[in-house]
């Protein structure tokens, strides 16, 4: 049996070098666990903006443990089958693939969602919507909730955790991104969130909300930052204009959908805040305003119906 790339693994005799990447094939791996972990690392290095932490959440991956037991075990021996898997999980994450997608699992809010390329990996700086949504609904009995673009659920689900009285319509236009946050939803056993095929308030007709989420797509399609991105779904990351048809599309139909008092809450693009604003303000939205994320970078934006 080779090795990756084709190596026979029975040449590599000893722990191999980051540029090596090749185990035995049978029988115990050299080394140990904290080795692996060390070298994976390495194997990632500047290809990766946490190599350290991309190389022991995919070995806990294939070994079924979390970075705490890894950390305890560190000095155990590792199967060489295990550590081809490793190997494996590694060079598919060197060629840009997300951890969440090689893990099939994303931390989000207070909440572990299952992810798949068919929705966009939760981030964040999407956090940061959840949180001026929490604000917003403060004192509010019961809200109706609306969350367009749902993808994996993320947002929809982590107010509806928090606000159990509240209850949630989470839309997306992709059946299979629907699925994924109905199963997400299950597994957590939120059961105040209805899901809905529609393309954004295409699917609220003649429903009014208190308070209306979205985080859709914002990345100009000619955007070098695509590449980087090339494993998630296109379709919920690029929009024409300049990145803003979509943005706008929801600013200009939310309205209709938002009861007196009731806010829209869109992230955007670094870049994107005063473009937005714009768009809230020429749309007869009140109180304008923008939130910036930890780095300091404008995230959010969001105004009130009159």
């Amino acid at each position: 049996m080779s090795g990756a790339h084709g190596m026979d693994p029975a040449a590599i005799p000893d722990l191999p070098s980051p540029d090596a990447p090749v185990p035995p094939a049978r029988g115990m791996a050299p080394g140990a666990l904290g080795d692996w972990i060390k070298w994976g690392t390495a194997r990632l290095g500047a290809l990766s903006g946490s190599p350290r932490l991309d190389a022991e959440l995919l070995l806990g991956e294939v070994l079924g443990m979390g970075r705490a037991a890894l950390a305890v075990r560190a000095g155990e021996p590792l199967q060489a089958q295990a550590a081809l898997r490793f190997v494996a999980l590694l060079e598919r994450r060197r060629d840009g693939e997300p951890v969440a997608y090689l893990t099939g699992r994303r931390g989000f809010w207070s909440l572990e969602l299952e992810v798949s390329p068919a929705v966009l990996v939760p981030r964040p700086e999407t956090e940061l919507l959840v949180e001026w949504a929490l604000e917003r609904l403060r004192g509010q009995p019961a809200p109706r909730v609306a969350d367009l673009g749902t993808g994996s659920g993320a947002i929809a689900l982590a107010l509806a955790a928090e606000r159990p009285d509240a209850q949630l319509l989470a839309t997306d236009i992709s059946a299979e991104a629907l699925e994924q946050a109905r199963r997400n939803a299950a597994a957590l056993r939120i059961a105040n969130v209805e899901f809905r095929l529609a393309d954004w308030c295409a699917g609220l007709a003649g429903e009014t909300f208190d308070l209306i989420v979205s985080n859709p797509p914002y990345v100009a399609p000619d955007d070098a930052c695509l590449e980087a991105l090339r494993y998630e779904p296109r379709r919920a990351l690029v929009a024409a204009d300049g990145g803003m048809a979509a943005l706008a599309a929801i600013a200009q139909a939310a309205p209709a959908h938002l009861r007196g008092g009731a806010a829209l809450l869109l992230e955007h693009g670094a870049a994107q805040g005063a473009a937005v604003r714009e768009v809230l303000r020429d749309c007869g939205y009140a109180e304008v305003a923008t939130r910036r994320d930890l780095a300091g970078l404008e995230r959010a934006s969001g105004g009130v119906r009159a």
